[in-house]
């Protein structure tokens, strides 16, 4: 089975797997979800991910992070920029999330970060996702 938009499956896996209050999940690796994971994991969303080989594209192994309430630590995923539809942000129009609380992850030149990161290095980009 193909999926259209891997990046929306990602994050419907997470949000899915949080609601459910599943410790860990798996799913098809590629470049931008890794990097997407090690934004989330340098941001405190996740507590862990890690790479494995199976000989073919790899598998995505994310663990998710729970207060001592059990409640997830991720309250929201938001896929912006979809395949029929690309979002671009300037420097100057950054998206906020939540007044700073959450995070938005730009898509740039210079790779895959942070609003807060792409303001302080002055690119704009594809507006893939926002989490809080």
């Amino acid at each position: 089975m193909s999926v259209s938009d891997p990046i929306a499956d990602m994050l419907a896996r997470m949000r899915n797997a949080s609601q459910n209050k599943r410790k860990d999940l798996s799913l098809p690796s590629s470049k931008v979800k890794v990097e997407i994971a090690k934004i989330l994991k340098d941001e405190g969303y996740i507590k862990s991910y890690k790479v494995a080989d199976d000989g073919k594209q790899g598998i995505l192994s994310i663990t998710l992070k729970y207060t001592d309430a059990n409640q997830s630590v991720i309250t929201g995923l938001r896929r912006v920029s979809k395949p029929g539809c690309r979002i671009y942000c300037t420097k100057d129009t950054m998206p906020k999330v939540l007044d700073g609380l959450g995070v938005a992850i730009i898509s740039t030149s210079r790779g895959m970060a942070t609003g807060r990161k792409c303001a302080e290095w002055g690119v704009g980009g594809e507006v893939v996702c926002t989490v809080w």
